[in-house]
């Protein structure tokens, strides 16, 4: 069903005849502006490249601090339930800003301007939707158009493909059925409408006239089984929503990568999605797929064998959905390394050569950087030897690829350096708590936990880059990457009757305990740091804590007297960057010298990481911040989360300058 508001103080109608063509005239209106294409925000990460880049210049390091309140829009009354985590970034086109939001993942139409609503879709989908591994408002939608035919795509929680007319919000009746396609038919395996293992929750990627369609499982530390359903990618006709083409990320006989797949658990396993944002070139015809785990994040003891195309990076004909090259970033994957962050794609002058590359962030820290043509690896990558665990059952690599450049940007592995260090009593409790763990470089692999020890493997190797990847300057080649400073605790126990995988995701009677000193997190921080990565170079050029101090740790009576320097928030920062600025917003919240509680939304200089300026925000950021230009006046719009005025609950907000200082 399509709601439509075309005042505030219309009554919720739904849209037929003559409110339909108000609606229509009304969005139309503003989809015919003329305006540069650099003005809009057309896709998840900007574009298709996914470089989180804006050339818009109007707000800059003079004026940033003088930001206001241009609207908010509430999610809290879309669904039954108000969501407060959403991770959306929204897209704006030619004056409309289109989002899916709130607990049901409805999909709304603002005015860009002024926040008002144009459009609502809403889908029930019932039980489907309830049993989904992905649900509340996800990441976002897509947008595609040819002349007039302008469309909006969006996954639902039921793993369903829905295309809207972009003027009304209708179904366009000629794709698919009624304009929706059931994502768990037509897959090449049999899956039940009601499975509760796969969905999605990321957004369509649109090249030419192809969707790019992937999936998304439950997390799989605890699997119900080593059987699970495979995420295969796939291709349909913008257009029909017919499928073009599949992809198996899990070969099969014949197909290449089926020899990676020892004894026949090609056949059972499952995962190895696509759960991320996908990157499309479209002038050489080639879509990048990320590639998560198969079955089992930590024990891989069913599937033998390297486990083609687990997290590997995979280029694909876009017509055909032909591989045409790969990259595997971890051999028989047991740290949970997927590889959600959206590939970014850029040309860029390396050695006096103009490169086009693709450059991914990741979990483990590592930027890997090939020829988005070749995919030859812009700097070697050198498989080294690895620890070979002793869990029973388990097939463990003796190798695994190490990128020579850039250097990892973040903590990979756990040492007694890395702990905190504030007083030397706390350091000392830290070295006496790390005793009942295993310790050891990034690829240590995870242990049986026992009461008597190790309670469990200690790794920092999830503290890169998750779904929220990173930014690049496509003028400096500069990549900006946020990144969250924490270690973890990996135990493995028998899985029992709770799983045939073997062993799942635990700890041991008498293994608990958190990894916390005093209240005070182990590691030393930044507990969340953003860095400027030279992609010209392969260095990095500066690190910078993200965020003022936490409240828990700048009044822990356990420092009182201490010097605490700027630690950052913790949660890694999802980055925008403009023509003349670095952008992020804060994940968590902290008390201000005023007595408010929120969190800041900050702008860094690109070059040196240097502090520009913040504004409040009254909750923590949820999703990424964007930017667009309408009727001479810039926009940064950014969904934030949480406790909003006491109460639960999320909304976009809309960033401008004051009236007295816009410059056109």
């Amino acid at each position: 069903m399509v709601l439509s508001w075309i005042k505030r103080s219309f009554e919720v109608v739904q849209i037929v005849g003559l409110a339909g063509l108000l609606v229509a005239l009304f969005v139309s209106r503003g989809a015919t502006q003329v305006r540069p294409a650099n003005q809009n925000w057309i896709s998840y990460g900007g574009g298709i490249t996914n470089t989180r880049y804006s050339p818009l210049t109007q707000i800059n390091a003079n004026n940033f601090s003088k930001l206001e309140v241009a609207w908010t829009f509430t999610t809290a009354n879309l669904g039954p339930t108000p969501e407060t985590n959403l991770e959306s970034t929204p897209l704006e086109i030619n004056g409309v800003l289109y989002s899916t939001a709130g607990d049901r993942r409805d999909v709304v139409a603002l005015d860009a301007t002024t926040g008002e609503s144009l459009w609502i879709h809403r889908e029930d989908e019932g039980k489907r939707a309830e049993v989904s591994p992905r649900r509340l408002s996800g990441r976002g939608l897509a947008y595609w158009a040819d002349g007039d035919d302008q469309r909006i795509v969006y996954f639902t929680q039921g793993y369903r493909m829905i295309e809207l007319n972009a003027k009304t919000g209708q179904r366009i009746s000629s794709f698919g059925e009624d304009g929706v396609v059931d994502l768990k038919q037509d897959d090449d395996q049999e899956i039940d409408p009601l499975s509760k293992e796969i969905g999605i929750h990321s957004t369509p990627a649109i090249g030419r006239n192809t969707i790019v369609v992937g999936a998304a499982h439950r997390p799989g530390g605890v699997p119900t089984s080593k059987t699970n359903v495979k995420g295969y990618v796939r291709g349909y006709d913008v257009r029909t929503g017919r499928r073009k083409w599949i992809f198996h990320t899990i070969p099969k006989p014949g197909e290449f990568g089926f020899d990676t797949w020892l004894n026949d658990s090609w056949s059972y396993t499952g995962n190895t999605g696509a759960w991320g944002e996908t990157s499309i070139d479209e002038a050489r015809g080639l879509v990048y797929v990320g590639v998560e785990e198969p079955t089992g994040d930590f024990y891989g003891g069913p599937r033998p064998g390297n486990n083609l195309f687990g997290e590997s990076l995979v280029a694909l004909d876009l017509e055909t959905g032909q591989r045409k090259w790969h990259y595997q970033y971890v051999h028989h994957g047991i740290w949970d390394h997927d590889n959600p962050s959206p590939p970014i794609l850029a040309d860029i002058d390396i050695h006096g050569e103009r490169v086009p590359v693709v450059a991914q962030s990741s979990k483990q820290a590592f930027v890997y950087v090939f020829n988005r043509e070749s995919g030859k690896p812009v700097w070697p990558i050198e498989e080294r030897p690895v620890e070979k665990g002793d869990v029973p059952g388990e097939w463990y690599s003796p190798t695994q690829p190490f990128p020579t450049k850039p250097p990892a940007y973040e903590n990979q592995g756990v040492d007694e350096s890395i702990l905190i260090d504030f007083t030397p009593e706390l350091h000392k409790e830290a070295l006496e708590m790390v005793k009942h763990y295993k310790m050891g470089p990034i690829f240590t692999p995870p242990v049986v936990s026992k009461a008597d020890g190790p309670w469990a493997t200690l790794t920092a190797s999830l503290s890169g880059s998750n779904w929220y990847g990173g930014s690049l300057d496509p003028e400096t080649g500069m990549m900006y990457v946020g990144s969250s400073r924490s270690i973890l605790g990996i135990g493995l126990v028998p899985s029992g009757d709770r799983s045939d995988v073997g062993y799942i995701s635990g700890r041991a009677p008498g293994a608990q305990g958190a990894l916390t000193v005093e209240g005070l997190p182990l590691a030393k921080p930044p507990y969340s740091q953003i860095s400027a990565i030279d992609l010209k170079t392969g260095t990095i050029a500066w690190h910078v804590a993200h965020g003022d101090t936490p409240d828990n740790v700048r009044n822990n009576p356990a420092l009182k007297g201490v010097t605490i320097p700027r630690t950052g928030r913790g949660g890694a920062a999802i980055t925008l960057v403009t023509k003349t600025l670095l952008i992020a917003g804060e994940k968590g919240v902290v008390t201000l010298p005023d007595g408010r509680r929120g969190a800041m939304l900050r702008a860094y200089d690109k070059a040196t990481g240097k502090d520009i300026g913040a504004i409040y925000m009254p909750a923590p950021a949820t999703g990424g911040p964007m930017t667009y230009m309408v009727n001479g006046v810039q926009y940064i719009v950014i969904a934030v989360g949480g406790q909003i005025g006491g109460n639960p609950g999320a909304q976009f907000m809309a960033f401008r300058l004051p009236k007295d200082e816009v410059r056109n």
